[in-house]
């Protein structure tokens, strides 16, 4: 499908709603499920800013699109501030996430698994306001997967963190 303002991913599309809202689609049979997704998206909105917010779910009955609706973004080039600056950028982006991680929210796509539509951290914006998460269609809380399984995901994302905070800093 192809729409004017729309960004596809592998399983679903998002489209600018306005300057302030983009919604994304779930248009057919997808592998995330849009409820779940926006229970994530609230939990981690309730413990700090990181991670994209959360505005309402919705649905266009015209076009058949169920639609979770969430703040627009506008990403800034990282690379256009100086090293100290990126520094200060990553240690709150790291204080934030751990943060989520004590609340027992863990976001689990800091780095993708594919690059076919875009860079391997896709999922991580540098906005006016900081660093930001999107994405939580994965993500997972401590109450839904258990101790074992959600100790396991933030080792994971520790990685994943410590491979992003190289790349952020060295560019």
């Amino acid at each position: 499908m192809q729409w004017k303002n729309a960004i596809s991913s592998a399983n679903n599309t998002v489209i600018a709603l306005s300057s302030a809202e983009v919604a994304k689609l779930f248009t057919e049979d997808t592998r995330s499920d849009i409820g779940s997704e926006a229970e994530k998206m609230k939990y981690a909105n309730q413990i700090n800013t990181l991670v994209v917010n959360f505005v309402r779910l919705d649905l266009d009955e015209a076009k058949k699109w169920e639609m979770l609706v969430m703040e627009r973004l506008c990403p800034l080039d990282f690379r256009t501030y100086e090293y100290e600056a990126r520094v200060l950028q990553m240690d709150v982006f790291e204080e934030e996430l751990t943060q989520l991680h004590e609340a027992g929210f863990i976001h689990r796509d800091l780095r993708q698994s594919f690059t076919e539509a875009g860079e391997v951290f896709d999922n991580i914006f540098l906005t006016e306001r900081g660093i930001r998460l999107i994405d939580v269609g994965i993500s997972a809380t401590r109450s839904t997967v258990g101790e074992k399984l959600f100790l396991l995901y933030v080792e994971q994302e520790k990685e994943e963190l410590a491979t992003f905070r190289s790349y952020y800093l060295s560019r």
